[in-house]
């Protein structure tokens, strides 16, 4: 049998040019297809586009034919990065001349017969995607209908109507026989004219219900958003006042336009009541009467626990008191007091025909349910859920104008009659419907800081929310009904809409049914990081009532299925231990699968973002904590899985996926990276190892692929997840690696063999650094950035061939009252010139450039980093070290500064470059 060719991706990837697109790509929200509909943790679409290509082109290495020498072999690998790195960029997504290239040479390393693309777990979107952008046939499968759903709306509909002229009347008066609709651009257009149709017969039937706000110099002007406080019933039998559950009394925090939010308690009541004024500039106390460990009465300041609100709305004692509304004014925001017109026309009686469907008893990242939230209907207000119900009912009203106008005189001799345009037509109406309910539900927040209303999804998980916004349905301004269709109507005009896509509804643990080979690129699912089922029910309540009528065999159940849902949910499987063995064998099964049908001329490639470490998040219902339970058996079974299945890892590549500034990663050290793994079917004569001849291998390779990937300015917090990589490559080369009583060694054995050859490798790169550093190091390991004895400073200082004196003098020690510590980046004195510095050690280094970083931004880093010449290589590979103990102590605020500089390291590199400052050579 001979040899499948190499693929790029085996050999080399132009990674630094992919992960910065990737990482720009997080911020792009206009026209990205990840507007089209909500799906949690998607993966770049430059990561996909670069990753699909390079496993599908050969590396020249492949073919020494035409590259003899390895000369000839790079100058290809140079031409081909070149193209990768324009086919990346946000701005050639839909360019023909770069995608015609990228086409022609998939085809001339396929021989003119690529093989069909499939994502077996597709959630949302991106691989198969941008395997259709490629020019491929595109397949994504998913047990989740919503996943589906997406996937049909980008990859299998828009192409039945790509070219087509919108069939509007609107258009119909104006059209010109010249006029050309590339793409799905005509389906971009009807989305917004039908959407607009929707909107304005909606404000027609109860517009009264959202009635402007006067303004006191005169005047109305349209409510952007009623900001309410949920209520309950202060304990204290002398008080019993209906007090307040608010974070913040902050309206805006944004310059020259402060407003906030102050409570009036009227005390000449029994019980006290509370009411709320607005007022300009900065409240003395931003917190509310709420937070992690329970509420306080603003009324006669007693303590309430969490314990007893949740008792009252288990009770349905809860309530709600307009705290605000936030309007539209001709130089921005208008914050005004709440008034009897305005509550009274919030007052709406219960609604019919709304979801009545549970919410799960108990599941990952769920808070409501213990507050008596315990139905889909129960996250809304009657009156939003008054406004979600007439735009739903709405829809079969706009399928029979789009029928009408389809049969007038348009799509006679098209796909508009054979392909049913107004069903099509009716999902991106419906997904526009989801986008609004995530916005008009009462888990959307206020946004002080950017004066917006930020959606029930800011992360993976439906959190309580103590005081929420009401989005006006029929504002111009944020998260309106208009702004949720356009958002749709333009992700749909830039979709590739060419070739072929199919997105259905499977189980990725069946057999895959198909007449070819496949290549198979994918995401599974993360063990229990995303309860995708639970969460997505959210969205399919609404959204079966739509899609049913037009895929039926998808939508036939209540809510989504999840009984077969690939996630190690205890909850749902009775602990932990059965929620593991679920997973672990359904895994194992799909990778059998995958196997199965993958065609062995190219690699299996599949994304894993999992922390190695082991962490339980505490319950917080009253902050935007982190719920993702981060565990090493999330990457011991999918390593097992594939292991098991017959691959072998051939490489790795740590690719930026996560957004800096996302919820998550504002706040925690959460991963920045996706590790793609590169497999391959393991060869049968594969040999077997004994332990000693795997860790020599190890002690051999991973230190040069480490600094491989500390050079490629890999995050520390992805370091460890990174390392994975190349060793599970030696790892799996064998068949067997034999412990010495005989026995397999097991994944998790080889996982934490790979972790402990990685500390030796940290620590050996301490021979990088001066003494003081070394001793700064040794210091702060045992103490961080605490006080320590002087005697024992003094002690180790002597071992390091250093003094504690000459520590204080060099700038980075703190002696007095016979303590010693070690001084923080802000304690460090601005305006430091390393040039008329004699003696800097790597650690002052360090702790000036997260300073200035800190202070200054990445501009003044890169300032400071030109001056440091020599010492600033050395200067990460200190944060490196520093983050892998801060990691170990868990310490988690030093842990993110240190992580933040090499994150930042690229841009600060470039900018370095530009500046004209002295260059500071190396101390040593």
């Amino acid at each position: 049998m001979t040899q499948p060719k190499r693929k790029l991706i085996e050999v080399a990837l132009p990674l630094e040019a992919i992960n910065r697109e990737a990482a720009r790509e997080k911020s792009i929200r206009h026209g990205h297809p990840s507007t089209l509909h909500l799906w949690w943790a998607r993966r770049p679409l430059a990561a996909a586009r670069a990753v699909l290509f390079a496993s599908l082109v050969d590396d020249p290495s492949a073919r020494p034919e035409e590259f003899p020498t390895d000369e000839a072999q790079e100058a290809e690998r140079k031409r081909l990065f070149d193209l990768i790195e324009r086919l990346v960029k946000w701005e050639n997504s839909n360019n023909p001349q770069v995608l015609s290239e990228a086409r022609a040479e998939i085809m001339r390393s396929t021989g003119g017969n690529p093989p069909p693309v499939l994502d077996p777990f597709a959630g949302g979107g991106t691989i198969p995607l941008e395997a259709q952008r490629l020019g491929l046939e595109a397949h994504a499968s998913d047990l989740n209908p919503v996943a589906v759903l997406i996937n049909k709306a980008l990859i299998e509909i828009p192409p039945k109507f790509a070219g087509q002229a919108p069939v509007n009347p609107e258009y119909r008066k104006k059209a010109q026989p010249s006029d050309r609709w590339e793409g799905a651009k005509g389906l971009a257009e009807d989305v917004r004219y039908y959407g607009k149709w929707m909107r304005d017969e909606a404000e027609r039937r109860i517009g009264h219900l959202y009635p402007k706000a006067k303004l006191p110099g005169g005047g109305e002007a349209t409510v952007i958003a009623w900001l309410w406080a949920r209520t309950v019933r202060c304990p204290n039998p002398a008080c019993g006042c209906q007090m307040p559950l608010v974070r913040s009394w902050v309206l805006s925090s944004k310059a020259g336009k402060e407003h906030y939010v102050e409570p009036v308690v009227n005390r000449d009541t029994q019980p006290p009541t509370v009411s709320f004024v607005v007022k300009q500039g900065k409240p003395e106390a931003k917190e509310g009467t709420v937070g992690r460990n329970g509420a306080k009465c603003i009324s006669c300041g007693t303590a309430v626990p969490l314990e007893y609100i949740r008792t009252e709305g288990r009770a349905g004692r809860l309530s709600a008191q307009m705290m605000a509304i936030v309007a539209e004014g001709g130089k921005g925001r208008v914050f005004l007091p709440p008034t009897t017109e305005q509550i009274a026309a919030a007052s709406v009686d219960d609604v019919e025909n709304v979801p009545d469907t549970d919410l799960p008893v108990q599941a990952l990242g769920f808070r409501t349910q213990a507050y008596g939230m315990t139905k889909h209907r129960h996250l809304f207000s009657n009156r939003q859920l008054l406004g979600l119900v007439t735009l739903l009912e709405l829809i079969p009203e706009v399928k029979r104008k789009i029928k009408e106008d389809v049969n007038k005189d348009w799509g006679q001799n098209s796909g508009f009659k054979k392909f049913n345009y107004a069903d099509s037509l009716s999902i991106y109406l419906a997904f526009a419907l989801d986008r609004a309910a995530e916005s008009g539900c009462t888990l959307a927040r206020w946004q002080g800081t950017g004066d917006f209303v930020a959606g029930a999804f800011s992360r993976q998980a439906l959190s309580m929310m103590w005081d929420y916004a009401e989005v006006n349905f029929f504002s111009n301004s944020t998260r309106n009904f208009m702004d949720a269709v356009n958002w749709v109507a333009e992700a749909v005009e830039i979709l590739p809409a060419t070739g072929s896509g199919l997105g259905r509804q499977a189980d990725a643990a069946a057999p895959i049914a198909h007449t070819r080979k496949l290549m198979i690129s994918t995401d599974p699912p993360y063990y229990d990081n995303v309860p995708y089922a639970d969460l997505s029910d959210f969205f399919y309540v609404w959204l079966r009532q739509v899609a049913v009528h037009v895929y039926p065999e998808i939508f036939s159940t209540l809510l989504v299925p999840k009984s077969n849902e690939l996630v190690a949910e205890p909850f749902r499987h009775g602990g932990r231990e059965a929620a593991r063995v679920f997973f672990e064998e359904g895994l194992g099964r799909a990778f059998q699968r995958i196997y199965e049908a993958t065609d062995p001329e190219y690699p299996l490639t599949v994304y894993y973002a999992f922390k190695q470490t082991e962490s339980d998040d505490a319950d917080d219902d009253a902050t935007e904590g982190d719920d993702s339970a981060i565990i090493s058996t999330g990457w011991e079974t999918m390593l097992e899985g594939l292991l098991q299945a017959g691959f072998q890892i051939k490489g790795t590549w740590p690719v930026r996926t996560e957004r800096a500034a996302r919820t998550r990663g504002l706040g925690s050290n959460a991963l920045a990276s996706s590790i793609v793994l590169v497999c391959r079917p393991r060869p049968a004569n594969a040999p077997i190892a004994t332990r000693r001849e795997f860790l020599a291998a190890l002690r051999s390779e991973l230190p040069v692929a480490l600094r491989e990937l500390q050079q490629g300015n890999i995050a520390p917090v992805d370091l460890a997840q990174a390392a994975i990589g190349p060793g599970m490559a030696v790892y799996s080369r064998y068949s067997q690696v034999m412990e010495s009583d005989g026995s397999p060694m097991r994944v998790r054995t080889a996982l934490a063999l790979i972790n402990q050859i990685l500390d030796e490798v940290l620590a050996e790169q301490e021979g990088d650094f001066d003494a003081d550093t070394r001793w700064a190091l040794a210091w702060f390991e045992q103490v961080g950035f605490a006080e320590g004895e002087y005697g024992l400073a003094e002690t180790l200082s002597k071992a390091k061939n250093t003094s504690v004196e000459g520590m204080v003098r060099a700038g980075i020690v703190a002696a007095r009252s016979g303590k010693v510590r070690l001084l923080r980046p802000e304690e460090l004195p601005e305006g430091w010139n390393p040039a008329s510095d004699n003696d800097i050690p790597v650690w002052e280094a360090t702790h000036h450039l997260i300073r200035v970083l800190n202070s200054g931004g990445e501009a003044e880093a890169a300032e400071l980093l030109s001056r440091l010449g020599g010492l600033g290589d050395v200067a990460r590979e200190l944060a490196y070290r520093l983050y892998s103990i801060c990691e170990r102590k868990k310490w988690t605020q030093e842990a993110l500064m240190y992580n933040g500089l090499v994150t930042s390291w690229l841009e600060v590199g470039k900018l370095s470059q530009k500046s004209q400052g002295p260059v500071q050579e190396s101390m040593f």
